[in-house]
């Protein structure tokens, strides 16, 4: 169930060109279906290294932070980031219809956990929680692993501009992880706040810049960031 602020109707010439970009997406993820999961993994990192590297655009803006960053790295290293990065964006956006298979039993588990005790004496208290991390590796593995251990509660994400895609992106999502799915915004906030004092789980990748947030510094430079974690933790 995806849960985010009210949305106004699509215009004609939108929902022709919002069609027009998925027809490409769909016909990709069932590709990437049909090749089973380590073959749409390799696939997306090959795409990722030889066709998102070089989209200059994009890849520039990752060269201006990195050298922002680490103004001395050499341009080899530097070049060896981006391309893992895109190799990793690739195997990501190729796993999207293989989400039910990053497990973390079975005979072949592709997740191992760590620290489980800590979440469990949290959750032992009867106070809610929140999951915290980034957009690293297959970022969709948090959400899914807290439910295969049984964690109840629902993830805040940014949707995507095209509604059909995040329509599908969410079924995914939902098909191994949590149901309940919060949209970012006032809305998606308030529902945050409910769902902690209800002693639930709420899961978010919190590495994204947000235009109503608080300034906080990032490699040297004020960077605007969310305060969600720091408010919740007064409140649940």
């Amino acid at each position: 169930m995806s849960d985010s602020d009210a949305v106004k109707p699509l215009t004609i010439a939108e929902r022709l060109r919002y069609i027009g970009e998925a027809i490409p997406f769909f016909l990709a993820m069932g590709f990437f279906r049909l090749l089973g999961i380590d073959g749409a993994s390799a696939v997306g990192g090959f795409i990722g290294r030889q066709i998102f590297y070089r989209i200059r655009p994009v890849m520039d803006r990752a060269r201006e932070n990195l050298r922002a960053a680490y103004p001395d790295m050499q341009p080899a290293e530097m070049e060896k980031i981006i391309r893992e990065m895109c190799d990793n964006l690739g195997r990501t956006v190729a796993e999207y219809p293989h989400l039910d298979k990053l497990t973390i039993t079975g005979t072949n588990p592709r997740l191992q956990v760590s620290g489980k005790e800590f979440a469990d004496a949290a959750i032992a208290r009867g106070k809610g929680m929140m999951f915290i991390s980034g957009h690293f590796a297959n970022w969709e593995a948090m959400p899914v692993t807290a439910t295969q251990l049984g964690y109840e509660g629902g993830l805040v994400y940014r949707p995507p501009n095209n509604p059909y895609v995040d329509r599908y992106i969410s079924r995914m999502r939902a098909s191994a992880g949590p149901k309940v799915q919060i949209g970012k915004g006032a809305q998606g906030t308030r529902k945050i706040f409910t769902m902690l004092r209800r002693g639930l789980c709420v899961l978010l990748l919190v590495d994204q810049k947000t235009e109503q947030g608080v300034m906080a510094p990032f490699f040297g430079r004020p960077a605007p960031t969310t305060p969600a974690a720091r408010c919740a933790s007064g409140t649940a």
